[in-house]
């Protein structure tokens, strides 16, 4: 019965994704902004004009987040931009090495909302040639939900290119986490 339920479940969320400018994305490969995809997930994909929110259950459950082409000065999520009011914060730079991706990631996570964030094993990753970075998170929702998570980002002419995986730890990350993985192990850019 709570299986049925929830299947009920996801196909409502589903339907309303599609409802509010969403659309069912079928596990393959699939081409988002200057990037190529290959999951064996399907996902509810709500797409932006360069940020997309993918998510296979609900986003309390799993999001994806997708955000493409940060500009220099540019919040690492696209939030907003630095000021001379605001000249800290998780603001992208050209030319950031990899440690100062990563933190800038995790202090981005934090000012949206996240707590208790943690990054580790930052490692090289090679994105069909452009090479880019991968690492995992650990966090905390608003009310304490332990989430787990994964990133992979890359520089490409001096923009960012960055996908955040989040799901919470006790079913759902482990459920999706090999997936996602490949998922963002076979990331490619376009020409």
């Amino acid at each position: 019965m709570t299986r049925l339920l929830l299947s009920f479940a996801t196909l409502l969320l589903l339907a309303a994704c599609a409802g509010a400018g969403g659309t069912l994305q079928p596990a393959g490969r699939v081409q988002v902004f200057d990037l190529q995809l290959e999951t064996s997930l399907d996902w509810a994909r709500i797409k932006g004009a360069r940020q997309e929110l993918w998510t296979v259950d609900g986003t309390p459950l799993n999001q994806l987040n997708i955000v493409s082409r940060v500009k220099p000065g540019e919040h690492v999520f696209q939030g907003s931009k630095a000021t001379k009011r605001r000249p800290d914060g998780p603001w992208f730079r050209p030319g950031m090495r990899p440690d100062e991706i990563r933190d800038l990631v995790a202090d981005g996570l934090a000012l949206s909302g996240w707590s208790a964030v943690q990054a580790q094993g930052l490692r090289p990753a090679d994105f069909g040639g452009v090479p880019g970075l991968r690492f995992e998170l650990s966090l905390a929702n608003g009310r304490g939900l332990r989430y787990r998570g994964q990133a992979a980002a890359a520089e490409r002419d001096g923009r960012l290119t960055l996908l955040v995986w989040l799901a919470p730890e006790e079913h759902y990350y482990p459920r999706d986490a090999e997936a996602v993985s490949r998922t963002l192990d076979r990331l490619r850019f376009l020409p």
